[in-house]
């Protein structure tokens, strides 16, 4: 079905909750045949006024709503509020705060930081959710550097930027290392441990295919790379860009990162950092030939098959990968 191609036009459409079922129905099943989650049964009836369907399989948990076997599931949060939801976060460019989402949709500020994240779980496309290919190729550019995410030195006590600076400048930053592949204009970021040699091209080879053309900074963790590939680097003390040879695009995509972080998010912990780098990658990665609708309608068609409850998120338990519905 037509996905509604602005945001007024999204919240006018999902406040009626048939909008919301049909359009569900179309996302998660492409034939528009709605089946039961757990034996994959079409013998079915909807239950208009429990909001359910009902299998007539021989099994436990007949009933089931279109949430199960989503990042929506077992929220008492309604549809009308979830899709506009995911409309918010995949078109804001700078992001939206959970404070800002709860004003805007009546919930708790708790809810809403809450549904921010099982979005974002929906937008990433890491950790075994799909397999992706290596970037570049023989005839490809990509673009590898790193960032430190954390305070500023400005903004810390005077005695603790004396031993800040004694413990290198950067302790107690999280490290993030990036990929750009200029051929496909897309980005993977992922958090790594540190920015030895060993780690930072190590993490070179999982993602780049060998030949490809690497530019890099001048940085020694990656002066062995020239035996994989044609390797290049700028040294930013001199020039930022040696003709076709920066690493531009990935300082952009930091900034980027970065404006959202100190701008809208304000204080992140390390330990939700990647979700908020799988939010930053979607919408980087899904800017160019799409506009807001057809993100919004990528990002839902994302939601089946992936799980994030709070007991995950608040770090009590490991996070498991739910298995997807067809």
């Amino acid at each position: 079905m037509e996905t509604p191609k602005t945001l007024q036009q999204t919240i006018q459409f999902f406040s009626h909750y048939d909008n919301c079922r049909k359009f569900m129905v179309a996302v998660r099943w492409l034939d528009e045949k709605v089946r039961c989650p757990r034996c994959q049964s079409e013998k079915i009836t909807y239950l208009e006024k429990a909001r359910l369907y009902r299998c007539y399989g021989d099994h436990p948990k007949q009933k089931f709503s279109l949430k199960v076997g989503t990042v929506f599931e077992d929220s008492p949060i309604p549809l009308e509020k979830w899709l506009p939801a995911v409309w918010l976060i995949v078109n804001a460019k700078n992001g939206i705060s959970s404070y800002e989402l709860s004003r805007a949709l009546g919930v708790t500020q708790k809810s809403a930081w809450f549904m921010l994240h099982r979005i974002r779980t929906a937008m990433s496309d890491q950790k075994g959710f799909s397999i992706q290919p290596k970037l570049g190729g023989p005839d490809s550019e990509v673009e590898v550097d790193e960032t430190f995410v954390g305070g500023k030195k400005r903004n810390m006590h005077k005695g603790r930027a004396i031993r800040y600076e004694q413990k290198g400048g950067a302790q107690g930053k999280t490290v993030v290392q990036g990929f750009l592949d200029r051929d496909l204009r897309k980005v993977r970021a992922k958090i790594v441990p540190n920015v030895k040699r060993e780690t930072l091209q190590a993490e070179v080879l999982k993602e780049v295919k060998f030949g490809t053309r690497v530019y890099t900074d001048d940085a020694v963790a990656y002066d062995k790379l020239h035996s994989r590939f044609v390797h290049e680097i700028v040294n930013k003390t001199e020039s930022y860009v040696r003709g076709r040879v920066h690493v531009n695009g990935m300082e952009n995509f930091w900034s980027l990162l970065k404006r959202a972080i100190k701008g809208t998010y304000v204080s992140v912990e390390p330990f939700h950092l990647f979700r908020y780098l799988d939010e930053q990658t979607f919408r980087y990665n899904n800017r160019k030939d799409m506009n807001d609708s057809d993100r919004f309608d990528l990002a839902v068609r994302q939601i089946v098959g992936k799980r994030l409850t709070w007991a995950e998120v608040t770090g009590k338990v490991a996070e498991t990968q739910t298995p997807a519905i067809n």
